[in-house]
């Protein structure tokens, strides 16, 4: 069977990067692992086909030539995904969908025309699936009751990858959570008992990168690497022999709950295998807000010096942070950027709370009648929240741009780079040297022209600089790299401003003209427009 795996377009996020990787010569910051994972489960004999369309459309010939075409999805590429699907019906091909928002709203990708829905995780029902295919039938929904042992899960198919367009690599080492946040989707998708591989399968697949010439970074892309500490120590410390053997040829990068802090240990075996920075999931300094949405973890000790301990033994904190809660009082944009400046986090990931399908905060709105249903939304950093808050949603979207905007005003952004890279130990990893590309050499010429000459950033640039290469000179490459980034945020940061403006304008129109209807109109909450007359 020839089979086309199709991965949708992502719309421009935070995350896109769009200026730095071209920068770099890259087209596209990670790779779809969940449809080479499930390459690797379908049986072995079948002829794949991938097509990143974040990279480039499936070609005419590849469309004609497959018998099956696969797609895998998250929530924010549903519009991609819905197009796509109708387009393999077009061709009168069948289709088959699953991944994250498959499985969390399967109704829409049903009535976009999809044949077969393989939700939940693959190493339960891709097996289903193939054996209604060997049955001759043409359709079919197939969904898990428990959760797979991901011992069992085969190496994904990276030889259908065209490496050279991405800038990073996906690996995955667990599935699942413990925590319980009420926003968050991972828990119903995967779990609150955290799965992880055994480290020599892990290991495995590091075998088969190298062997394929991968040598740049790997994100880990675990929603909570360090979910269960327990097997995580056992596989650092065989990562730790792997990658001085082989002589340090990747560098990683992963997410973790801030109690990461708490573990010296783990921080320094992760430090040691060649991790250089970590995402957290603040979400706000609020502790009332904390509270309310369950995110118990981040209440326990001080989060100042959760991530000044983290960032002194070597990692580099991200971090997400949401406005938007319930009970939230006024000014809480205010007070994320004076925490992210406090803390000197350099990449703080920003957006407005919202409701994704399933969640317990989604039951909680539809209980309240406070879910907006707009098939239209995708759901990112430039999208209005999805339910009515508890205080007025033009205060909030307000305060989300304007602190969007500061936080990322150029040279507010270097001040924190360098503030952060002051106390950034340096890793202890010593990987030989290796000949920069050209592409590497061409991309620092242009940071260093636009930031340390042509723009008003060219004094802190070349003062943070020289301040870095004196006081602590064993960053001086990483904290490059995070300079680079503030081209992405420049032009980020406008189209946040531009688009939640015109959203918010839109909102308002709505408003407005729901506020001129007449009073005994009774509200219809499964619509926007009609759920709007009910905004505080």
């Amino acid at each position: 069977m020839n089979v086309l795996l199709i991965y949708p377009v992502f719309p421009k996020t935070f995350w896109s990067y769009d200026k730095i990787l071209e920068l770099v010569d890259r087209q596209v910051l990670l790779p779809p692992l969940g449809l080479i994972t499930v390459a690797a489960i379908l049986p072995q004999n079948w002829n794949f086909t991938l097509v990143d369309r974040n990279i480039r459309a499936a070609t005419e010939a590849e469309w004609e030539s497959a018998d099956l075409v696969i797609f895998s999805a998250m929530i924010v590429q549903k519009m991609d995904l819905i197009a796509q699907i109708k387009e393999a019906k077009k061709r009168q091909k069948l289709v088959a969908v699953g991944g994250p928002y498959p499985t969390s709203v399967p109704e829409e990708v049903v009535q976009a025309g999809a044949d077969f829905l393989i939700l939940d995780e693959g190493e339960i029902t891709l097996p289903l699936f193939v054996d209604a295919l060997q049955k001759g039938e043409t359709s079919g929904i197939f969904r898990a009751s428990e959760k797979p042992d991901i011992t069992i899960t085969p190496i994904p198919r990276y030889d259908l990858l065209e490496l050279d367009a991405y800038d990073s690599m996906s690996v995955q080492f667990s599935r699942g959570c413990p925590f319980q946040c009420e926003f968050c989707d991972i828990i119903t998708l995967y779990g609150r008992k955290p799965r992880t591989k055994t480290p020599a399968q892990l290991l495995t697949e590091l075998d088969l990168l190298y062997e394929l010439g991968w040598r740049r970074g790997i994100f880990l892309v675990d929603d909570n690497f360090i979910g269960n500490k327990r097997n995580v120590k056992l596989l650092l410390k065989d990562l730790q022999v792997w990658q001085a053997q082989h002589q340090y040829p990747f560098r990683f990068n992963t997410e973790a709950s801030i109690d990461l802090a708490a573990d010296s240990e783990l921080m320094d075996l992760m430090v040691k295998c060649n991790f250089d920075a970590v995402f957290l999931g603040i979400e706000t300094p609020d502790e009332a807000s904390l509270k309310l949405t369950k995110k118990y973890q981040n209440t326990r000790s001080s989060l100042s010096d959760s991530i000044d301990k983290i960032m002194r033994v070597g990692l580099r904190p991200m971090a997400g942070f949401i406005i938007g809660f319930d009970g939230e009082k006024k000014g809480a944009g205010e007070r994320i950027v004076e925490f992210v400046e406090q803390a000197a986090i350099p990449t703080a990931m920003f957006g407005m709370l919202q409701a994704l399908p399933n969640t317990a905060l989604w039951n909680r709105l539809e209980t309240e009648n406070r879910l907006l249903l707009d098939s239209k939304q995708d759901i990112n950093q430039t999208s209005l929240m999805n339910f009515l808050p508890t205080r007025p949603i033009e205060e909030i979207a307000q305060e989300y741009i304007t602190a969007f905007w500061t936080l990322y005003e150029p040279e507010r952004y270097l001040d924190r780079v360098y503030r952060c890279f002051l106390k950034l130990a340096p890793s202890p990893c010593k990987a030989p040297f290796k000949t920069p590309e050209l592409a590497d050499l061409k991309a620092l010429a242009i940071v260093i022209w636009r930031q340390g000459f042509k723009r008003r950033t060219r004094w802190k640039f070349w003062h943070h600089l020289f301040g870095i290469f004196k006081h602590n000179p064993g960053v001086w490459e990483h904290y490059l790299t995070l300079c680079a980034h503030n081209e992405h945020f420049l032009e980020y940061r406008q189209a946040v401003r531009e688009q939640i403006e015109a959203q918010l304008a839109e909102f308002i129109a709505l408003k407005t003209a729901q506020l001129d209807q007449p009073e005994n109109t009774e509200p219809d909450f499964s619509q926007p427009e009609t759920a709007l007359s009910s905004l505080p």
